[in-house]
Order: C-alpha cells, then sequence, then structure tokens
C-alpha cells in the first residue's frame, strides 16, 4: 500500500486551473473549452500498473453512463504520449489521457508529493481526483480514490450503470 502526504492547496469551489491537451485524434482542447460540461480529471501514478489500470478501466467500463450523466473523462500522469497511446490501446480507454513529463499540470493542481511504498520514501504523483462543475469550479475533489468502483465513487447513481 502506498501511503502519501496531501495537502492540496486547491479546495472545492476554487477554479479549476487551465490546461491544453491534444486528444488521441490529435485535435488540440483546454479544459476551458469543455465549459458547460462535468469533467472527471483523475491523476494517477503510471501506466499499465494495477491500481492504475484497475481505475483506469472502472471509468472505461462506465464510461457511457458518466457520458450519459453530463461528464467528459481526462486521465493525467507524467508517462510520455507513447506509453498512454500503448496504455490506451491495450485497454481500450474512450477518454484522452494528458502526458504531463514537465508535472505542470500535476503540479498547478498540486498533486505531487512525498509517498512511502515498500519502506522507500520518494516523490511521485499522488492519486487524487476533481470533479470540475460546467463552470469551471471544482465540485468535489478526491483523496482517497477506491480504484476498482471509482465511477461510483463520482457518480453514486449513474444513468443505466455499468456499461453493457
Amino acid at each position: 500500500m502506498v501511503k502519501s502526504t496531501h495537502s492540496t492547496k486547491l479546495k472545492e469551489g476554487d477554479k479549476a486551473p487551465d490546461f491544453s491537451f491534444t486528444d488521441a485524434k490529435g485535435a488540440t482542447s483546454s479544459l476551458k473549452d469543455l465549459r458547460g460540461k462535468k469533467v472527471i480529471l483523475y491523476f494517477y501514478p503510471k501506466d499499465d500498473t494495477p491500481g492504475c489500470t484497475a481505475e483506469s478501466c472502472n471509468l472505461r467500463d462506465h464510461y457511457n453512463s458518466l457520458k450519459k450523466n453530463g461528464y467528459e473523462v481526462i486521465g493525467v500522469s507524467k508517462d510520455d504520449e507513447k506509453s498512454h497511446t500503448k496504455f490506451s490501446k491495450k485497454f481500450k480507454l474512450p477518454f484522452p489521457l494528458i502526458p504531463d513529463r514537465e508535472k505542470k499540470v500535476i503540479k498547478d493542481y498540486d498533486v505531487w508529493g512525498k509517498k512511502t511504498f515498500m519502506g522507500r520514501t520518494f516523490d511521485g504523483v499522488i492519486r487524487t481526483t476533481f470533479v470540475i462543475d460546467e463552470k469551471g469550479k471544482i465540485e468535489k475533489i478526491f483523496h482517497k480514490v477506491d480504484t476498482e468502483n471509482h465511477a461510483e465513487q463520482i457518480c453514486p447513481d449513474p444513468k443505466g450503470r455499468k456499461d453493457k
């Protein structure tokens, strides 16, 4: 189990920091472009690791239901584009994964910090999800993510439940 010290400077009700990203089709977009929609912005440590795969696949499995409830999903880690493409294809993820090698978005959202795993302390991405409302404000922050049931944490009663 990974333990982390988390002291996000962002709070529920704050304006979400804007950022730009390129989706899998090569189109550039920004968080600001998604105004009018709710956004699930999830930060995860590393592509194709057990917890990150469980979380991403849970969001994938509920993606259509989340969309019906007005949510867009975006994942962020410090992996590069090649890693994201491989991870996304392997698990058929229908939402964009943002490579943040310079940790700009990660640091803007204050999810980089000390972690302890198997007696070793190191800096890394602290698994955190931000739900951003239609006006660009942070509606909810999940510091304790249930990787296997994260969609249900975010939207406890999604229309249609798990996608078929």
